[in-house]
């Protein structure tokens, strides 16, 4: 699934304006430090949540504990989306839209929690991170790891020149 996904300028895109290059999303999700996911909750409202993430098994991952809200929405429906991007009107904001799966091999999740602990460093590798030990529970299953198998995503470019990039993966 690492493969490059089809990658579309989109309508609404300033004149001019070239499709942001897959490469380019992938490093604004390996710098980003916050990710928001939306889940549905059962009786259809949405629930929104910031949350660690990371590009890893060619797809983001994240991680969560199996009675948190997130994990109970994602048991009943595994379509999600996360977000990410600045807060600002330069730079470029990514969603990653997909299936949610809860990730069961060791050695997939021993892969997982080291692109986090790349990513994240002290956070959570040093006993005075705020997620210390993290890594051990995920590998030891006593945490969830939920894979995003991509299915559709964005890359909205913003001033000086606004674009709208839409990247489709193939079916698996």
């Amino acid at each position: 699934m690492d493969s490059e996904p089809d990658a579309v300028l989109g309508p609404f895109s300033s004149p001019g304006a070239r499709a942001t290059p897959w490469a380019s999303v992938l490093t604004v999700l390996g710098e980003a430090e916050v990710f928001w996911l939306s889940t549905v909750r059962p009786d259809g409202r949405p629930h929104v949540t910031p949350l660690l993430a990371a590009w890893s098994l060619g797809g983001m991952c994240f991680t969560t504990g199996g009675q948190e809200r997130k994990a109970r929405n994602l048991d009943r429906h595994p379509h999600c989306a996360l977000t990410t991007g600045t807060s600002a009107l330069t730079g470029v904001d990514v969603v990653i839209e997909g299936v949610a799966s809860v990730v069961d091999g060791r050695s997939e999740r021993q892969q997982a929690v080291a692109d986090f602990e790349r990513k994240y460093g002290p956070h959570l590798t040093s006993p005075e991170g705020s997620w210390y030990g993290l890594g051990e529970a995920v590998v030891a299953g006593g945490v969830r790891l939920y894979r995003v198998a991509p299915t559709v995503g964005f890359a909205f470019g913003k001033l000086p020149t606004s674009s709208q990039t839409r990247y489709t993966w193939p079916s698996p």
